[in-house]
Protein backbone atom coordinates (compact mmCIF):
# COMPACT_ATOMS: atom_id res chain seq x y z
CA UNK A 1 0.00 0.00 0.00
CA UNK A 2 1.34 3.36 -1.27
CA UNK A 3 2.57 5.88 2.00
CA UNK A 4 1.37 8.72 -0.17
CA UNK A 5 -2.03 10.00 0.52
CA UNK A 6 -4.58 9.77 -2.53
CA UNK A 7 -5.69 13.47 -3.76
CA UNK A 8 -9.42 12.83 -1.66
CA UNK A 9 -7.69 11.65 1.63
CA UNK A 10 -5.32 15.32 1.49
CA UNK A 11 -8.63 17.28 0.62
CA UNK A 12 -10.16 15.87 3.79
CA UNK A 13 -7.51 16.98 6.03
CA UNK A 14 -8.49 18.08 9.55
CA UNK A 15 -7.71 22.37 10.08
CA UNK A 16 -4.08 23.11 10.80
CA UNK A 17 -2.48 19.86 9.72
CA UNK A 18 -0.38 19.90 6.95
CA UNK A 19 -0.80 17.66 3.67
CA UNK A 20 1.48 14.95 2.90
CA UNK A 21 4.37 15.39 0.81
CA UNK A 22 3.45 15.39 -2.86
CA UNK A 23 4.84 12.27 -4.70
CA UNK A 24 7.52 13.95 -6.40
CA UNK A 25 9.15 15.47 -3.25
CA UNK A 26 8.41 12.36 -0.83
CA UNK A 27 10.09 10.43 -3.49
CA UNK A 28 13.55 12.79 -3.70
CA UNK A 29 13.42 12.79 -0.06
CA UNK A 30 13.92 9.51 0.48
CA UNK A 31 16.19 9.34 -1.78
CA UNK A 32 18.24 11.56 -0.87
CA UNK A 33 17.89 10.41 3.33
CA UNK A 34 18.62 6.91 1.91
CA UNK A 35 22.40 8.03 0.50
CA UNK A 36 22.99 9.92 4.15
CA UNK A 37 21.87 6.93 5.95
CA UNK A 38 24.63 5.32 3.97
CA UNK A 39 27.09 7.51 4.59
CA UNK A 40 26.53 7.77 8.33
CA UNK A 41 26.59 4.07 8.54
CA UNK A 42 30.24 4.13 6.66
CA UNK A 43 32.48 3.20 9.01
CA UNK A 44 35.14 5.95 8.70
CA UNK A 45 37.80 3.94 10.01
CA UNK A 46 38.12 2.01 6.66
CA UNK A 47 38.54 4.50 4.28
CA UNK A 48 42.50 5.81 3.32
CA UNK A 49 43.02 9.36 4.33
CA UNK A 50 42.19 10.55 1.15
CA UNK A 51 38.78 9.25 1.00
CA UNK A 52 38.48 10.98 4.45
CA UNK A 53 39.38 14.54 2.75
CA UNK A 54 36.93 13.57 0.11
CA UNK A 55 34.20 13.19 2.54
CA UNK A 56 34.66 16.17 4.16
CA UNK A 57 34.81 18.07 1.10
CA UNK A 58 31.84 16.56 -0.80
CA UNK A 59 30.21 17.15 2.77
CA UNK A 60 30.88 20.89 2.61
CA UNK A 61 29.90 21.38 -0.68
CA UNK A 62 26.42 19.25 0.55
CA UNK A 63 26.06 21.65 2.72
CA UNK A 64 25.99 25.15 0.86
CA UNK A 65 23.40 23.14 -1.87
CA UNK A 66 21.24 22.41 1.48
CA UNK A 67 21.75 25.71 2.52
CA UNK A 68 20.41 27.39 -0.99
CA UNK A 69 17.33 25.22 -0.65
CA UNK A 70 16.54 26.48 2.47
CA UNK A 71 17.21 29.54 0.89
CA UNK A 72 14.74 28.93 -2.07
CA UNK A 73 11.98 27.45 -0.20
CA UNK A 74 12.14 30.74 2.46
CA UNK A 75 12.07 32.96 -0.39
CA UNK A 76 8.67 30.98 -1.69
CA UNK A 77 7.30 30.33 1.99
CA UNK A 78 8.17 34.55 2.33
CA UNK A 79 6.58 34.98 -0.83
CA UNK A 80 3.64 33.15 -0.13
CA UNK A 81 3.04 34.49 3.62
CA UNK A 82 3.07 31.17 4.93
CA UNK A 83 3.81 32.91 8.63
CA UNK A 84 -0.29 34.62 8.38
CA UNK A 85 -1.34 30.63 8.98
CA UNK A 86 -0.01 30.17 12.35
CA UNK A 87 -0.01 34.06 13.05
CA UNK A 88 3.74 34.89 12.98
CA UNK A 89 4.43 38.55 12.31
CA UNK A 90 7.08 37.93 9.26
CA UNK A 91 8.86 34.62 7.73
CA UNK A 92 12.13 34.92 9.94
CA UNK A 93 9.63 34.31 12.86
CA UNK A 94 7.77 31.42 11.46
CA UNK A 95 10.80 29.87 10.13
CA UNK A 96 12.66 29.63 13.67
CA UNK A 97 10.06 28.05 15.77
CA UNK A 98 9.25 25.56 12.81
CA UNK A 99 12.85 24.79 12.71
CA UNK A 100 14.00 25.19 16.39
CA UNK A 101 16.40 27.65 15.45
CA UNK A 102 17.57 31.36 16.88
CA UNK A 103 15.81 34.19 15.61
CA UNK A 104 18.76 35.75 14.60
CA UNK A 105 19.83 32.60 12.78
CA UNK A 106 16.71 32.19 10.97
CA UNK A 107 16.56 36.20 10.52
CA UNK A 108 20.08 35.93 8.85
CA UNK A 109 18.90 33.11 6.41
CA UNK A 110 15.51 34.76 5.13
CA UNK A 111 17.12 37.82 5.07
CA UNK A 112 19.57 36.18 2.56
CA UNK A 113 17.25 34.22 0.92
CA UNK A 114 15.66 37.44 -0.30
CA UNK A 115 18.83 38.97 -1.21
CA UNK A 116 19.47 35.95 -3.83
CA UNK A 117 16.31 36.52 -5.38
CA UNK A 118 17.30 39.56 -6.49
CA UNK A 119 18.12 39.84 -10.81
CA UNK A 120 21.80 40.73 -9.80
CA UNK A 121 22.46 38.66 -7.27
CA UNK A 122 21.17 35.39 -8.99
CA UNK A 123 24.92 34.41 -9.43
CA UNK A 124 25.82 34.32 -6.50
CA UNK A 125 22.74 32.04 -5.83
CA UNK A 126 23.62 29.95 -8.67
CA UNK A 127 27.30 29.16 -7.22
CA UNK A 128 26.10 28.41 -3.45
CA UNK A 129 23.38 26.11 -5.32
CA UNK A 130 26.53 24.10 -7.05
CA UNK A 131 28.44 23.82 -4.06
CA UNK A 132 31.16 26.11 -4.62
CA UNK A 133 30.80 28.93 -2.30
CA UNK A 134 30.11 28.59 1.60
CA UNK A 135 26.69 30.59 3.00
CA UNK A 136 29.21 33.19 4.95
CA UNK A 137 31.23 33.81 1.78
CA UNK A 138 27.57 34.23 -0.22
CA UNK A 139 26.07 36.75 2.71
CA UNK A 140 29.33 38.71 2.45
CA UNK A 141 29.01 39.42 -1.61
CA UNK A 142 25.89 39.94 -1.17
CA UNK A 143 26.11 42.39 1.29
CA UNK A 144 29.84 44.31 -0.34
CA UNK A 145 27.54 44.39 -3.63
CA UNK A 146 24.15 46.06 -2.04
CA UNK A 147 26.46 48.76 0.49
CA UNK A 148 27.97 50.25 -2.99
CA UNK A 149 26.52 53.80 -3.43
CA UNK A 150 23.71 54.67 -5.28
CA UNK A 151 25.47 56.07 -8.29
CA UNK A 152 27.23 52.66 -9.17
CA UNK A 153 25.41 51.78 -11.75
CA UNK A 154 24.26 48.21 -12.65
CA UNK A 155 27.65 47.19 -14.82
CA UNK A 156 30.10 48.39 -11.98
CA UNK A 157 28.13 46.28 -9.58
CA UNK A 158 28.02 43.06 -11.71
CA UNK A 159 31.97 43.55 -12.36
CA UNK A 160 32.29 43.76 -8.25
CA UNK A 161 29.98 41.13 -8.12
CA UNK A 162 31.72 39.00 -10.25
CA UNK A 163 35.11 39.76 -9.11
CA UNK A 164 34.57 38.49 -5.28
CA UNK A 165 32.13 35.46 -7.01
CA UNK A 166 36.02 34.49 -8.46
CA UNK A 167 38.06 35.64 -5.14
CA UNK A 168 35.84 33.22 -3.04
CA UNK A 169 37.73 30.31 -4.46
CA UNK A 170 40.64 31.67 -2.78
CA UNK A 171 39.79 33.41 0.50
CA UNK A 172 37.46 32.66 2.68
CA UNK A 173 34.34 35.19 4.28
CA UNK A 174 36.73 37.08 6.78
CA UNK A 175 39.04 38.00 3.85
CA UNK A 176 36.47 38.54 1.29
CA UNK A 177 34.89 41.18 3.51
CA UNK A 178 37.79 43.11 3.65
CA UNK A 179 37.92 43.03 -0.22
CA UNK A 180 34.38 44.03 -0.58
CA UNK A 181 35.24 46.92 1.69
CA UNK A 182 37.51 48.08 -1.24
CA UNK A 183 36.25 46.39 -4.19
CA UNK A 184 35.36 50.08 -6.09
CA UNK A 185 39.44 50.41 -6.07
CA UNK A 186 39.37 46.90 -8.47
CA UNK A 187 36.56 47.61 -10.47
CA UNK A 188 35.83 51.85 -10.40
CA UNK A 189 39.18 53.55 -8.64
CA UNK A 190 38.13 57.03 -9.45
CA UNK A 191 35.17 56.10 -6.64
CA UNK A 192 36.86 53.73 -4.71
CA UNK A 193 38.81 55.84 -2.15
CA UNK A 194 36.05 58.33 -1.23
CA UNK A 195 33.83 55.04 -0.65
CA UNK A 196 36.09 53.54 1.14
CA UNK A 197 36.00 56.50 3.41
CA UNK A 198 32.74 57.10 3.98
CA UNK A 199 32.57 52.82 4.61
CA UNK A 200 35.13 53.10 7.64
CA UNK A 201 33.82 56.60 8.81
CA UNK A 202 29.95 55.19 9.32
CA UNK A 203 31.55 51.71 11.06
CA UNK A 204 34.07 53.41 13.44
CA UNK A 205 30.47 55.40 13.78
CA UNK A 206 28.45 52.81 14.90
CA UNK A 207 31.35 50.65 16.64
CA UNK A 208 32.05 54.09 18.88
CA UNK A 209 28.49 54.43 19.85
CA UNK A 210 28.64 50.50 21.22
CA UNK A 211 31.81 51.46 23.52
CA UNK A 212 30.73 49.96 26.85
CA UNK A 213 32.86 48.53 29.44
CA UNK A 214 31.08 46.18 32.35
CA UNK A 215 32.27 45.09 35.91
CA UNK A 216 30.67 42.86 38.43
CA UNK A 217 32.85 41.98 41.76
CA UNK A 218 31.55 38.31 42.52
CA UNK A 219 32.31 38.60 46.58
CA UNK A 220 34.30 36.04 46.57
CA UNK A 221 37.81 37.40 45.85
CA UNK A 222 36.92 37.78 41.54
CA UNK A 223 36.09 40.34 39.52
CA UNK A 224 33.94 39.88 36.42
CA UNK A 225 33.81 41.92 33.15
CA UNK A 226 33.30 42.41 29.52
CA UNK A 227 33.65 45.27 27.36
CA UNK A 228 33.57 46.34 23.96
CA UNK A 229 35.61 48.89 22.27
CA UNK A 230 36.96 49.79 19.00
CA UNK A 231 39.21 47.84 17.00
CA UNK A 232 42.24 49.15 17.17
CA UNK A 233 42.28 49.76 20.90
CA UNK A 234 41.39 45.75 21.14
CA UNK A 235 44.52 45.42 18.68
CA UNK A 236 46.29 47.34 21.04
CA UNK A 237 45.30 45.98 24.36
CA UNK A 238 45.94 42.56 23.00
CA UNK A 239 49.38 43.49 21.79
CA UNK A 240 50.61 45.03 25.46
CA UNK A 241 49.16 41.65 26.89
CA UNK A 242 50.71 39.47 24.49
CA UNK A 243 53.87 40.94 25.52
CA UNK A 244 53.37 41.04 29.36
CA UNK A 245 52.11 37.14 28.78
CA UNK A 246 55.18 36.05 26.63
CA UNK A 247 56.86 33.04 27.75
CA UNK A 248 60.18 34.43 27.48
CA UNK A 249 59.67 37.08 30.48
CA UNK A 250 58.67 33.48 32.27
CA UNK A 251 60.69 30.80 33.99
CA UNK A 252 59.05 27.47 33.94
CA UNK A 253 57.62 27.46 37.37
CA UNK A 254 55.21 30.61 36.23
CA UNK A 255 54.05 28.77 32.81
CA UNK A 256 52.95 25.70 35.18
CA UNK A 257 49.72 25.77 36.96
CA UNK A 258 48.55 24.70 40.31
CA UNK A 259 48.77 21.43 38.90
CA UNK A 260 52.18 21.24 37.01
CA UNK A 261 50.16 21.85 33.51
CA UNK A 262 50.71 24.44 31.19
CA UNK A 263 48.69 27.33 31.52
CA UNK A 264 46.27 28.23 28.29
CA UNK A 265 46.97 30.89 26.77
CA UNK A 266 44.05 32.71 28.03
CA UNK A 267 44.97 32.41 31.58
CA UNK A 268 48.40 34.12 31.14
CA UNK A 269 46.83 36.57 29.54
CA UNK A 270 44.48 37.13 32.11
CA UNK A 271 47.94 37.50 34.84
CA UNK A 272 49.49 39.74 32.07
CA UNK A 273 46.43 42.24 32.33
CA UNK A 274 46.15 42.11 35.89
CA UNK A 275 49.89 43.21 36.12
CA UNK A 276 49.04 45.84 33.32
CA UNK A 277 46.36 47.55 36.02
CA UNK A 278 48.73 47.26 39.19
CA UNK A 279 51.80 49.03 36.70
CA UNK A 280 50.13 51.52 35.36
CA UNK A 281 52.04 55.01 36.83
CA UNK A 282 50.28 56.46 39.20
CA UNK A 283 51.40 59.99 38.06
CA UNK A 284 49.67 59.23 34.91
CA UNK A 285 46.65 58.50 36.04
CA UNK A 286 43.83 61.39 36.06
CA UNK A 287 43.27 63.26 38.81
CA UNK A 288 39.52 64.34 40.56
CA UNK A 289 39.11 67.12 42.56
CA UNK A 290 43.02 67.24 42.40
CA UNK A 291 43.40 63.39 43.74
CA UNK A 292 44.85 61.08 41.65
CA UNK A 293 42.58 58.26 40.79
CA UNK A 294 44.16 55.44 42.61
CA UNK A 295 42.42 53.11 45.56
CA UNK A 296 43.25 53.34 49.16
CA UNK A 297 43.93 50.54 50.92
CA UNK A 298 43.53 51.09 55.03
CA UNK A 299 45.25 48.86 57.64
CA UNK A 300 46.24 49.22 61.19
CA UNK A 301 50.47 49.50 61.65
CA UNK A 302 50.37 46.17 63.16
CA UNK A 303 48.30 44.65 60.23
CA UNK A 304 50.83 45.51 57.93
CA UNK A 305 53.73 44.77 59.87
CA UNK A 306 51.57 41.02 60.54
CA UNK A 307 52.06 37.33 58.70
CA UNK A 308 48.84 37.09 59.10
CA UNK A 309 46.30 39.70 58.52
CA UNK A 310 44.29 41.31 55.88
CA UNK A 311 44.06 45.01 54.34
CA UNK A 312 40.80 46.94 53.63
CA UNK A 313 40.24 48.72 50.06
CA UNK A 314 37.79 52.33 50.08
CA UNK A 315 35.64 49.74 48.16
CA UNK A 316 34.77 47.69 51.00
CA UNK A 317 36.53 44.80 49.52
CA UNK A 318 39.87 43.43 51.42
CA UNK A 319 43.19 41.29 50.48
CA UNK A 320 45.73 39.99 52.49
CA UNK A 321 48.18 42.50 54.09
CA UNK A 322 51.24 40.59 51.75
CA UNK A 323 49.01 41.72 48.52
CA UNK A 324 49.24 45.02 50.34
CA UNK A 325 52.73 44.89 50.41
CA UNK A 326 53.50 43.98 46.98
CA UNK A 327 51.43 46.60 45.82
CA UNK A 328 52.90 49.43 47.81
CA UNK A 329 56.23 48.94 46.00
CA UNK A 330 55.05 49.19 42.54
CA UNK A 331 51.59 49.50 41.72
CA UNK A 332 48.78 52.16 41.86
CA UNK A 333 47.31 52.20 45.21
CA UNK A 334 47.68 54.73 48.27
CA UNK A 335 48.27 52.76 51.57
CA UNK A 336 46.56 54.63 54.45
CA UNK A 337 48.56 52.91 57.71
CA UNK A 338 47.02 54.13 61.05
CA UNK A 339 47.93 54.25 64.38
CA UNK A 340 46.39 52.68 67.21
CA UNK A 341 43.82 55.76 67.34
CA UNK A 342 43.48 55.50 63.91
CA UNK A 343 45.22 58.41 62.89
CA UNK A 344 46.82 58.46 59.54
CA UNK A 345 50.67 57.58 59.90
CA UNK A 346 51.82 57.66 56.40
CA UNK A 347 49.79 59.08 52.97
CA UNK A 348 53.04 59.19 50.73
CA UNK A 349 51.88 56.55 47.92
CA UNK A 350 53.86 58.98 45.45
CA UNK A 351 57.18 59.87 46.58
CA UNK A 352 57.93 56.33 47.37
CA UNK A 353 57.60 55.44 44.02
CA UNK A 354 61.70 54.93 42.17
CA UNK A 355 61.69 57.58 39.37
CA UNK A 356 62.39 56.63 35.61
CA UNK A 357 66.36 57.30 36.33
CA UNK A 358 66.75 55.46 38.80
CA UNK A 359 64.63 52.43 36.83
CA UNK A 360 67.27 53.21 34.40
CA UNK A 361 70.44 53.20 36.95
CA UNK A 362 69.45 49.77 38.55
CA UNK A 363 68.77 47.92 35.49
CA UNK A 364 72.18 48.95 34.70
CA UNK A 365 73.14 47.38 37.42
CA UNK A 366 70.91 44.69 38.32
CA UNK A 367 70.63 43.62 34.38
CA UNK A 368 67.25 42.02 35.46
CA UNK A 369 65.60 40.10 38.22
CA UNK A 370 68.58 39.71 41.39
CA UNK A 371 66.67 36.62 42.46
CA UNK A 372 69.13 34.18 41.73
CA UNK A 373 68.60 31.88 38.70
CA UNK A 374 66.15 33.84 37.36
CA UNK A 375 66.40 35.34 33.59
CA UNK A 376 63.64 37.91 33.56
CA UNK A 377 65.00 41.25 31.86
CA UNK A 378 65.09 44.31 33.16
CA UNK A 379 61.86 45.73 31.58
CA UNK A 380 60.03 42.86 32.54
CA UNK A 381 61.11 43.74 36.58
CA UNK A 382 59.45 45.28 39.46
CA UNK A 383 61.46 48.00 41.57
CA UNK A 384 61.10 46.67 45.23
CA UNK A 385 62.34 48.60 48.37
CA UNK A 386 64.63 45.68 49.73
CA UNK A 387 63.92 48.28 53.68
CA UNK A 388 60.01 47.49 53.03
CA UNK A 389 58.05 50.88 53.32
CA UNK A 390 56.16 49.11 55.94
CA UNK A 391 59.31 49.20 58.32
CA UNK A 392 60.53 52.88 57.33
CA UNK A 393 62.35 52.02 54.10
CA UNK A 394 63.13 55.07 51.90
CA UNK A 395 63.21 54.93 48.20
CA UNK A 396 66.89 54.97 47.92
CA UNK A 397 68.59 53.80 44.65
CA UNK A 398 71.07 51.70 47.45
CA UNK A 399 68.39 49.87 49.02
CA UNK A 400 66.54 48.96 45.95
CA UNK A 401 66.50 46.17 43.62
CA UNK A 402 64.82 44.68 40.56
CA UNK A 403 62.58 41.52 41.10
CA UNK A 404 60.35 40.11 38.28
CA UNK A 405 56.77 39.63 39.20
CA UNK A 406 56.97 35.96 40.96
CA UNK A 407 59.83 36.78 42.77
CA UNK A 408 58.49 40.33 43.80
CA UNK A 409 55.50 38.65 45.24
CA UNK A 410 57.43 36.24 47.32
CA UNK A 411 59.68 39.02 48.74
CA UNK A 412 56.05 39.99 50.23
CA UNK A 413 55.43 36.42 51.40
CA UNK A 414 56.01 36.33 54.92
CA UNK A 415 56.45 32.49 54.65
CA UNK A 416 59.83 33.27 53.07
CA UNK A 417 63.00 34.56 54.71
CA UNK A 418 64.78 36.71 51.81
CA UNK A 419 68.57 36.45 51.94
CA UNK A 420 70.39 39.38 49.98
CA UNK A 421 74.33 38.39 49.07
CA UNK A 422 77.40 40.18 48.12
CA UNK A 423 76.70 39.94 44.19
CA UNK A 424 73.41 41.99 45.24
CA UNK A 425 71.39 38.67 44.89
CA UNK A 426 69.22 37.32 46.60
CA UNK A 427 67.70 33.85 47.81
CA UNK A 428 64.46 32.71 49.31
CA UNK A 429 64.07 30.02 52.25
CA UNK A 430 61.24 28.47 53.22
CA UNK A 431 60.41 29.29 57.00
CA UNK A 432 60.57 25.77 59.17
Amino acid sequence: MSAIPAEDEQSSRAPGVEAAASPLLGLLVRRLDGVLDELHAMSLGALGDGDVARLLDVATAASSRVTSLQCRSAAEADRRRLSDEVGARHTAAWLAHRSRSTRAEAARLTGLATSLEHDRHAPVAEVLAAGRLRVEQAQVIVEAVDALPSRVDAAIREQARDHLLAAAADHDAKALRQLGKRILDVVAPEVGECHEARLLEQEESRAFAGVELTLVDDGHGRCHGRFVVLSHVGAMLKRHLLALANPARHTEAELRDESGEWKPLRRRLGEAFMEYVERYPADHTPQTAGVNATVVVTMTLEQLLGEHATALLDDGTRMTAGQARRLACEAGIIPAVLGTSSQPLDLGRAARLYTKAQRIAMGLRDGGCTARGCETTASGCHAHHDDLWSRGGLTDLARGRLLCPAHHRLAHDSRYVVTVHADNTITFARRQ
